[in-house]
């Protein structure tokens, strides 16, 4: 199924009052952060996984679980 074809008549539209007390919420645990990375660390990922970000934290969770092994 696609979006296009979702029935969407039985909702009815959000009003002003729905935005007015809505807040935003982001979870701590899943923040977004942003790194700069060279473009060929980049593009290695990219090319090693369509989820290259989940890829990257993977790698990364790798590398502090070792460090942690090797600090004792």
């Amino acid at each position: 199924m696609t979006d296009d074809t979702i029935d969407y008549t039985d909702i009815p539209p959000l009003e002003d009052a729905f935005f007015a007390r809505a807040h935003v919420y982001i979870s701590p645990a899943k923040r977004a952060s942003y790194v700069e990375l060279d473009k060929d660390v980049m593009t290695w990922f990219q090319q090693r996984d369509g989820h290259y970000p989940n890829l990257i934290n993977i790698v990364l969770r790798k590398y502090i679980e070792i460090q942690q092994e090797i600090a004792g």
